[in-house]
Parts: C-alpha cells; sequence; structure tokens
C-alpha cells in the first residue's frame, strides 16, 4: 500500500498564508498525494500551482460548524468550482441533525449537488462522526446513500473529537461499497493512517501528511 495515494494534504487554519499554500501544493506534487485541501480562498492559487499534475484541489464548504444557510452553501460550491475545485467536503447541518430534521438535510445535499454533478466533480459530506451518536452515523449514512454522494467523511478536526476507528468501521458497515469513507480528524502518524485505511477509509485527510509518507518510507 502506498499511503501517499490515500492523502488529502490539508491546510484550513484562518491564519493560512498563500507561501503555505504553495508549500502544500509542493510537497503534494513531490509526494503524489492524492489531493491538497485548502481554504476557498486559496483554490484557484493552488488549481494553478497544480496544473498538469494529477494532484487534486479539494475546498470546505460551510466550515467548521455547518450550520450556514442551505443558500449560502451553494454559492460557496459554485464559487468553488467556478474557481476551479474538483473535490467538495461540505459540512452538513449539525443543527438541523440534532433535532433530528432528516429532511432538511435530504434537502440541502440535493441542491448542493446540482452543481457538482452539472460540473462532474465530487462531494464528500462531513458528518462529524465524533460529536454523533452511532445511531445519528448510521441515519447520516443511510441518508446520503440514497443521495448517491461520493464520500461521507468523518469530521472536520475542529468538533471536540476527530475520527475514530469505530466510527470508520461503523460508516464502512453502513455504507455500500460504491460510496467512499475519508477519515480526518487527528490523524497523524503512519501507523494510525494505514490502520484506517485497513478499517474502509478510501482517503486519509491530515496536515502532518509529509511525516505520515516519510515514516512509511522508513518501514519500507
Amino acid at each position: 500500500m502506498q499511503i501517499e495515494s490515500y492523502i488529502d494534504h490539508t491546510i484550513l487554519k484562518p491564519s493560512t498564508t498563500i507561501s503555505e499554500v504553495e508549500q502544500l501544493c509542493n510537497d503534494a506534487i513531490k509526494y503524489q498525494f492524492a489531493a491538497v485541501c485548502v481554504p476557498p480562498f486559496y483554490v484557484k492559487a493552488a488549481k494553478q500551482i497544480l496544473l498538469n499534475t494529477p494532484v487534486k484541489v479539494a475546498t470546505v464548504i460551510g466550515f467548521p460548524f455547518g450550520y450556514s444557510s442551505t443558500k449560502s452553501k451553494v454559492q460557496e460550491v459554485e464559487d468553488a468550482l467556478a474557481d476551479g475545485a474538483d473535490e467538495i467536503d461540505m459540512v452538513h447541518n449539525l443543527a438541523a441533525l440534532k433535532n433530528g430534521d432528516w429532511d432538511f438535510l435530504s434537502k440541502e445535499v440535493a441542491k448542493i449537488l446540482v452543481p457538482i454533478r452539472l460540473n462532474d466533480k465530487a462531494l464528500k459530506v462531513i458528518i462529524e462522526s465524533g460529536i454523533l451518536t452511532d445511531t445519528e452515523i448510521i441515519r447520516s449514512c443511510e441518508l446520503y446513500a440514497k443521495h448517491h454522494v461520493d464520500f461521507v467523511k468523518t469530521s472536520t478536526g475542529y468538533a471536540e473529537k476527530g475520527a475514530s476507528l469505530e466510527a470508520v468501521q461503523l460508516m464502512r458497515a453502513h455504507l455500500p461499497e460504491s460510496i467512499m469513507i475519508k477519515a480526518s480528524g487527528g490523524i497523524r502518524t503512519y501507523e494510525d493512517a494505514a490502520k484506517y485505511v485497513a478499517a474502509g477509509a478510501s482517503r486519509i485527510g491530515a496536515s502532518a501528511s509529509v511525516q505520515i509518507a516519510k515514516e512509511q518510507r522508513k518501514n519500507m
């Protein structure tokens, strides 16, 4: 297993600078990571740096709390796609979920998928598994499976708890094979990353990507 091909090399802190984004993209090219994940403000710059490379550009929508309006999320998606984003990591509305408003979540994702599918791009729905019950995780998987999203993603990294192997295993058990899982939130070592892949993750979101790649190379 080449762990690099599973990694979304990520920087999402609010103080991110263009020099950090340039370094992120250059690292992604060097190590052949699957994608970079950058703040929306930097999508256009990242896309330019990564032109003519296989590295995809991902960005976040409704980040990190998910409770912005559906209309504003759709606009964020359209702007990100116009700037060159290949993959959209969208935080679903946790307030709606915690109030049991699954109809709202269904309508939200349906609207967000329209511009994504029109542009033949990918959607990852961040469910924030660390602050959900098992029942809520399962219900989220069932809902997003019906909408045929591309990925269900564990975490933003900004909640009280990030990814867990148990959550990924539970998600894998309740998603069709056609829907992938992205594990993110606190994954900092090659050993941990490999465990998440073994548990069913197809993508790993990490800011410690270079260290993870170096650790694998030492062990080869």
